[in-house]
């Protein structure tokens, strides 16, 4: 269910970018693509309590395992594109989008996952 929620979210921020004439964000479905392909490797990593979710819209390790760095270097980098386009196409900032894109993420996260609060403090989502 979960799976299905992040994909229509990717789905409908993507769409919504070519819809407002973001069209020139090119790549946008390798990017749901390759999004869509990490998310089993993102969710195992999250279950384990490696990663979570920073409070800048990013994925971040929790600890010093870094299992799948490049998995989460790479998921990382396609957000950070996508935000980019947002903020274009809204006339704000990349970190802004990051940031409301992580408080969507912590409200809709499942109990247990690690989130990063504004201060900057890990803790699980009760």
């Amino acid at each position: 269910m979960r799976t299905k929620i992040f994909i229509t979210m990717i789905s409908l921020l993507l769409s919504v970018l070519l819809i407002t004439g973001a069209s020139a964000f090119a790549g946008s479905a390798e990017i749901k693509a390759r999004m869509k392909e990490r998310l089993p490797a993102i969710k195992a990593l999250k279950a384990e309590g490696i990663i979570g979710e920073n409070n800048k819209g990013y994925l971040g390790f929790i600890g010093n395992n870094k299992a799948k760095e490049d998995v989460i270097n790479a998921e990382n980098s396609d957000r950070e594109k996508v935000y980019s386009a947002i903020a274009k196409q809204q006339g704000t900032t990349v970190d802004l989008v990051g940031k409301r894109r992580a408080t969507q993420i912590a409200k809709k996260a499942r109990s247990g996952q690690w989130i990063q609060d504004q201060s900057g403090r890990w803790y699980q989502k009760k």
